[in-house]
């Protein structure tokens, strides 16, 4: 059994996923194994709010080259979309940011 730690990886801080602050939506790079129902289970573990809704995705990696060498491609990694209820808290890392 694996903790909630290792299931959410870091959150994601970007221009797009800061304006959906807002709306309690917030987003995080997870473990390419995680499950929504064990992304959710973690996030309220974690923060102590109450999620409503978890979207996923796989990001696939980037093709990149360093000089003349052949081309490698950066590893892929999956990313969650949780939405909160409308009767939580809001998630205080987050807060200072916009």
């Amino acid at each position: 059994m694996r903790s909630a730690y290792d299931v959410i990886l870091r959150p994601i801080i970007s221009e797009q996923s800061m304006e959906q602050t807002d709306l309690k939506k917030y987003v995080f790079e997870v473990a390419r194994d995680a499950g929504k129902i064990e992304i959710k289970k973690a996030v309220e573990e974690v923060f102590g709010v109450k999620v409503a809704k978890v979207n996923t995705l796989t990001v696939k990696g980037k093709e990149s080259r360093r000089g003349r060498h052949p081309a490698g491609y950066k590893p892929s990694w999956k990313k969650a979309m949780v939405r909160l209820t409308d009767d939580s808290k809001t998630i205080e890392f987050f807060e200072g940011m916009v």
